[in-house]
């Protein structure tokens, strides 16, 4: 037995791909796996079967036409076949989640493509005629692809177009990871939190003193449970600055959306303080901030948090207003991202 992709034309009327299923069980071709894809011309159907060694690629076509199916192509198949579209799309987003730039290498693997060509400027807009496809790319340019048969079709573009959001999506993510490079000479990596971060942002919390938990939660330090929602705030960001040598939380920065409002909070490790992490990290949140819309950021620390509060007058800090022992600081976004300059030098990984 041998493996056959085959892929037809079928018209979209009931009954007729039982035609051609009949009509390859006939000559005792196993159908493993079945494709349908709605066209403007009627439904391409694409196969993979088993069939016996002594078909060749004439009778495998004279078999698909006595069953009714038309603009036949067949091919001889791999033994890697055998994974769905689905599964086999799935597993190639998985790899662009690690490696972007693998992108043009996941689309001629996706598509079967013959091959792939980047063009620095879309040489069309996106789509495809035939056997040519175009995408744009997450990074400017576009990828062409060209296949000698069969020709694409929409199911065939909409899964590329879902592979190049992923890739950007990726994208967006590894740009987010930057070096911040301390005064004196410290490297640490800064970039958003997500749910694999639970057990860094609670080896922090585990190392941070009695006083600096006091003055970010204004009393103890939350539940584990608590703890890890912070990592992904609904509406807002966590940010964690990671030291590049130990691969430690040393620092995490949250802003949490409150209508058109955003509250910030700090917590950096007692050994990183005032060595400008806490600053990095906020100017990094109001840069947010300002991105999603919000009017102005408000932070809420205690009246004896002197380092917290220099920090706030340096990112431009407005109303200041105090409760007992809380006092509230209000920076209107605009106004606090004109008073930081630029950001900090970091470097892209």
């Amino acid at each position: 037995m041998a493996l056959w992709r085959i892929r037809a034309t079928v018209d979209d009327r009931p009954g007729y791909l039982s035609v051609l299923t009949a009509s390859l069980a006939l000559r005792s071709v196993n159908i493993l796996a079945v494709h349908v894809h709605t066209t403007e011309a009627g439904a391409v159907d694409d196969f993979l079967v088993d069939a016996p060694d002594t078909m060749s690629e004439s009778d495998m076509i004279a078999a698909v036409e006595r069953g009714r199916g038309r603009d036949v192509f067949v091919a001889r198949a791999e033994a890697q076949g055998l994974a769905d579209q689905p599964t086999r799309a799935l597993a190639l987003a998985g790899r662009l989640v690690h490696d972007p730039d693998l992108l043009g290498e996941a689309l001629v693997t996706l598509l079967d493509a013959d091959g792939v060509r980047w063009h620095p400027e879309p040489v069309a807009g996106p789509g495809f005629d035939g056997r040519r496809m175009t995408l744009l790319d997450p990074v400017g340019g576009a990828y062409e692809l060209l296949r000698r048969a069969p020709e694409f079709t929409p199911a065939e573009y909409a899964r590329a177009q879902a592979l190049v959001e992923v890739s950007a999506a990726a994208l967006r993510q590894h740009a987010e990871h930057a070096t911040l490079l301390l005064p004196d000479g410290s490297e640490l990596l800064v970039r958003p939190a997500g749910p694999d971060d639970a057990d860094g942002v609670l080896g922090l919390h585990r190392r941070a003193s009695v006083a600096s938990l006091q003055r970010r939660y204004l009393g103890s330090a939350p539940a584990e449970p608590r703890l890890r929602r912070l990592l992904e705030p609904a509406g807002g960001v966590t940010v964690l600055a990671v030291d590049l040598h130990t691969d430690r939380v040393v620092a995490m920065a949250s802003l949490l959306a409150e209508g058109e409002l955003g509250e910030v909070a700090l917590l950096v490790e007692d050994g990183w303080q005032r060595r400008g992490v806490g600053t990095a990290l906020l100017r990094r949140l109001l840069a947010y901030a300002e991105r999603v819309g919000f009017a102005a950021v408000v932070a809420h620390t205690s009246a004896d948090n002197a380092g917290m509060l220099r920090t706030l007058r340096r990112l431009g800090a407005g109303r200041t207003d105090r409760d007992g022992p809380m006092t509230s600081v209000t920076l209107p976004v605009a106004r606090a991202l004109r008073a930081t300059g630029p950001a900090a030098p970091a470097t892209r990984r």
